[in-house]
């Protein structure tokens, strides 16, 4: 029987989240390592997004957002606002630094945002790859339409497609709109898999599931049946066959070189955000 993953409510620059993994039932699913839903949430003006800088050594981060808008700055000179149905993937490698905050001009007005963000765990033999960053326009990621379900493939590969996003291990992360009485097939039976409702109603197996629950399906599971029409994201990957370590920002096969991670982020050794470096998150001990 698939198996319900309950968040946790955390506080992000401001704004509370909900943290799935991860969890203490399931550190990871595939590569994922790290899934919070944002919001959705309505800001009045002068109040927003405000994500000081902050360091991050082996992950990749994934930020996918339904409503809104995020102002992305980085150590490697990035300056980027990500829309809806866009993706940012960053990949921090042996470290980098970025913010996440607003335009002047969403921030001056009433606003919302709406989004998830996730953390991927670099495999062990690339986890100190040079950091990088790419922003891709929706409009460049591969989508299906078939029998109700439109899909969107936003990382990975899936029933045939291939997204342009690079990764460094095998993993899928899809968003879907399906109608009612439509079926959603797991793309991998291999992969660990999970179903994440947005909106609308899901049967796995004569359970049914519904939005804000993480659903981690069980090797038996397929297939899904739409019970009612609505917004679902599916995501999963090769499992891992050892688990990072995990603290604060910093993923790593090694706690020395998570030690050597926060000694540098004290020390100032990090690379500063460039156009955002008056301010920094203090170290999370």
């Amino acid at each position: 029987m698939a198996k319900v993953l309950k968040a946790t409510t955390h506080d992000l620059g401001g704004l509370q989240v909900k943290r799935v993994l991860p969890h203490q039932d399931k550190k990871m699913v595939g590569p994922f390592i790290f899934f919070d839903q944002i919001g959705p949430h309505d800001f009045p003006a002068g109040q927003g997004i405000n994500v000081r800088p902050h360091p991050h050594i082996g992950l990749s981060t994934l930020t996918y957002l339904f409503e809104g808008s995020i102002l992305h700055r980085d150590s490697l000179g990035h300056h980027v606002e990500i829309h809806p149905g866009d993706v940012n993937w960053m990949t921090a490698g042996k470290g980098i630094t970025h913010s996440e905050r607003e335009t002047f001009e969403v921030r001056a007005n009433k606003h919302a945002i709406n989004g998830l963000q996730c953390w991927i765990a670099l495999p062990e033999q690339m986890a100190e790859l040079d950091p990088s960053f790419t922003h891709v326009k929706k409009q460049q990621l591969p989508h299906l339409i078939h029998e109700g379900v439109m899909m969107r493939l936003i990382v990975g590969e899936a029933y045939g497609m291939s997204s342009p996003v690079k990764t460094y291990s095998p993993m899928f992360y899809i968003d879907i709109t399906a109608d009612e009485n439509s079926k959603i097939a797991r793309p991998h039976p291999t992969y660990e898999t999970a179903i994440f409702p947005i909106s609308g109603k899901i049967d796995i197996n004569g359970v049914t599931y519904g939005a804000g629950e993480f659903v981690l399906l069980d090797d038996i599971d397929s297939e899904m049946t739409v019970l009612q029409s609505g917004r679902f994201i599916m995501l999963g990957g090769e499992k891992f066959t050892v688990t990072p370590y995990l603290h604060w920002n910093f993923v790593s096969f090694s706690k020395a070189r998570i030690e050597q991670a926060k000694a540098d982020w004290q020390n100032g050794k990090f690379p500063n955000v460039i156009g955002d470096d008056k301010e920094y998150i203090p170290l999370k001990k």
